[in-house]
This record gives C-alpha cells, sequence and structure tokens, in this order.
C-alpha cells in the first residue's frame, strides 16, 4: 500500500508521512518514530520563517535533525515575501529534503500574522511568496492545504489555487480535505480526493483522520488518486504506528515513554521541555 512515491527526484519508501504537529513533530519526536521504522519521510512542525533567521543552526532544538531521521521537509509559517530570500539562503546551509508552506493553519494568532490560512486566502500574496520561494530554492517544495473558508465559491476558490501551485512550480500538495472553520470537528472529506486530483497534474497526499491502514483496506477508491499518505495525531499517539502498518508490534508503552522523555531532554532546556512532555502525553496516554 502506497510503497514508494518520487518527487522531483527523491524517493520516498513507503509514501507514508508523518504530518506537522505544533510542538510534537520535532526532532526528539521524530528520531522516536524513526527508530521504529517505516515513516518514508517527516514533516517539521511549523516554523516560523522569519525565526529562522535569528536561529543557532547548529544548536537550535527547532532545526535540528539526526541522521537517523531519514528524509525531513521543514514547514515554513510565512506571511509575505519579505526576507524570503534571506531565510532560505539559511536554511540551505542545513539540507533540508524539502520546504512545504503551511497554508492550512486556522489559529487566531497565525490568522493575525496574515499566515496559514490567512495567506491561502490572500492570493496575490500567495502568489508572490511561491514565485520568490520558488525563485531561490531549487529544491523539493510542497504546501499543506485545506478546501478553504465553506462560503459560496469554495470550489472556483479552491481551483484557482491548485492552478497557482501548478504554475508556481510548487511539486506536490497535500490536501486536508476540511475547510478551515471546521477544525477537527467533522470528518475529513476523503471523498473530494478524486475531485481535487482532476484541477491539477502535481501528485496529492492525502492527510485527514487516517488511522491506519484499515482507513484506506475499508474504502480503497476513495484514496486511489493519492499518490502517499500523511498521518499526524495517530503517529503522536502511536510513534510506531508506521512500523505497525503492515503488522502488528508489540511494544512496552512506559519504555516508549520514558525514550521520548529522555530525547526532549536531550534538546529542549527544561522549562521547555516539560511542555513538549506534556504536550506529547495528553496524546499518548489516549
Amino acid at each position: 500500500m502506497f510503497p514508494e512515491i518520487v518527487i522531483r527526484g527523491i524517493s520516498f519508501r513507503p509514501a507514508l508521512f508523518c504530518a506537522p504537529l505544533a510542538a510534537i513533530t520535532h526532532s526528539a519526536f521524530r528520531r522516536l518514530v524513526a527508530e521504529f521504522g517505516g515513516c518514508g519521510g517527516f514533516w517539521t512542525e511549523m516554523l516560523s520563517a522569519k525565526q529562522i533567521l535569528n536561529e543557532d543552526l547548529r544548536l537550535s532544538p527547532y532545526l535540528r535533525r539526526r541522521p537517523v531521521e531519514g528524509k525531513v521537509i521543514y514547514q515554513l509559517m510565512v506571511c509575505d515575501a519579505d526576507r524570503l530570500d534571506r531565510v532560505i539562503g539559511r536554511l540551505s546551509e542545513i539540507a533540508p529534503d524539502g520546504i512545504d508552506i503551511n497554508l492550512a493553519c486556522h489559529a487566531p494568532t497565525i490568522r493575525r500574522l496574515d499566515a496559514g490560512s490567512r495567506l491561502f486566502e490572500n492570493l496575490p500574496v500567495l502568489a508572490s511568496v511561491l514565485k520568490t520561494v520558488r525563485g531561490c530554492w531549487p529544491g523539493l517544495l510542497t504546501v499543506k492545504i485545506r478546501l478553504g473558508q465553506d462560503t459560496p465559491g469554495w470550489e472556483e476558490r479552491f481551483a484557482e489555487r491548485m492552478k497557482l501551485f501548478e504554475n508556481s512550480g510548487v511539486d506536490a500538495v497535500v490536501l486536508h480535505p476540511r475547510f478551515f472553520e471546521d477544525k477537527f470537528k467533522r470528518r475529513a472529506r476523503h471523498e473530494l480526493y478524486a475531485w481535487a486530483a482532476t484541477l491539477t497534474r502535481l501528485p496529492l497526499i492525502a492527510n485527514g483522520d487516517i488511522t491506519g491502514p484499515n482507513t484506506v483496506r475499508s474504502n480503497p477508491e476513495l484514496f486511489k488518486p493519492a499518490c502517499g499518505l500523511m498521518i499526524g495525531r495517530m503517529a503522536a499517539a502511536q510513534p510506531w504506528a508506521f512500523a505497525s502498518w503492515d503488522q502488528p508490534l508489540k511494544v512496552d508503552h512506559a519504555d516508549v515513554w520514558r525514550r521520548l522523555f529522555d530525547y526532549i531532554n536531550e534538546d529542549f532546556k527544561p522549562e521547555i521541555a516539560i511542555s513538549r512532555i506534556k504536550i506529547f502525553t495528553e496524546y499518548y496516554a489516549r
């Protein structure tokens, strides 16, 4: 099931990806998941593009990556094209396997910065951002999106943006088929992947309410238009979710928690580490 995808010359095997999760998908967490195996590529948690200019590339726990993590796509929170050339130039020094622009986050704090879902809505600024990133970044470029706002004309607005992605040199689209205002309260509309695929030649990575192989096997036709799957909250609840994709895996739950506890404390100062541990544990304890 989704054994491989090649995007811009980069092979991801299998085509199963770990989604960006705020305060969770840092290097310590990716290290843990990678040690289990089965994940073809990781997205970082959303990183403030301009803050990258102030980070120590060698020591920053937000930018750090370890060889065991394999392929890592750095997701950026971008509000405009200002200084993006400098941001990308600095990020290039740590050789990310790709860059992703977050156009899905609907949190009020992010919208007030004109980033995330607000950037998705602002077509002229979005076009400028994509042009700038593509002009200074020769590597893999993806975007993570939702359907937009659930108001009349959303289909036309969504199609317009899909065409923009294609014309701007984006290499793949991660689609979470919910509207912004749905948050996680309503089900992901997996039946819309087929329609979205008709709007573009770009590969689609399916995201949203995918908890394991049974999600796909129960409705295989819905996922045929996708070239890969992205798993988010289930990966936080079960860091071995990718490794156990094809067969059950017995784990010592307490040992897994302690390992991540140690990994987080290696990377973060105590006052930050405790918050990261609490956020992970809220998912894991379920």
